[in-house]
């Protein structure tokens, strides 16, 4: 895909594009959410990968509260790129919080950058790095 954008302004849309994810799913904008994500974009964290089309579930699941990012490391490549973005998550009851990391993978598409792939590393208080507890969240249960 043919494009005139300085690395720069490549980045500021990705941060933009990754603003927007925080703000929606913080705010249970699904339509929004989805949005961010290629069509055939996905989202993997406890021992699983989630298409588009499980998103909606996967969130309604999910603690609800604030999804506080930092600004994201992001390596361009052409059309694509990959990143890391710091995330710290407050539950809106409890305040409590669960630390990490996303790692990314973006596309350039013909309305913009989104995000192809984004996979959750969560960091705990024995200090390990992991992709969350297999089956925190199981497909097709209430």
């Amino acid at each position: 895909m043919a494009h005139s954008c300085s690395p720069t302004d490549d980045l500021v849309e990705i941060q933009q594009l990754l603003a927007r994810y925080a703000v929606t799913i913080t705010k249970g904008d699904i339509d929004g959410l989805l949005a961010v994500f290629t069509s055939d974009g996905t989202y993997s964290a406890f021992g699983d990968t989630y298409p588009l089309a499980e998103f909606p579930a996967l969130v309604e699941a999910a603690p609800k509260g604030l999804f506080l990012t930092g600004t994201p490391v992001v390596e361009l490549d052409g059309d694509t790129a990959t990143g890391t973005q710091p995330l710290c998550f407050v539950d809106h009851a409890t305040h409590d919080m669960r630390i990490g990391y996303y790692s990314d993978t973006y596309a350039r598409t013909e309305d913009g950058w989104r995000l192809r792939t984004r996979a959750m590393t969560f960091i705990r208080r024995s200090g390990a790095h992991d992709s969350g507890r297999p089956h925190a969240y199981r497909r097709g249960e209430a």
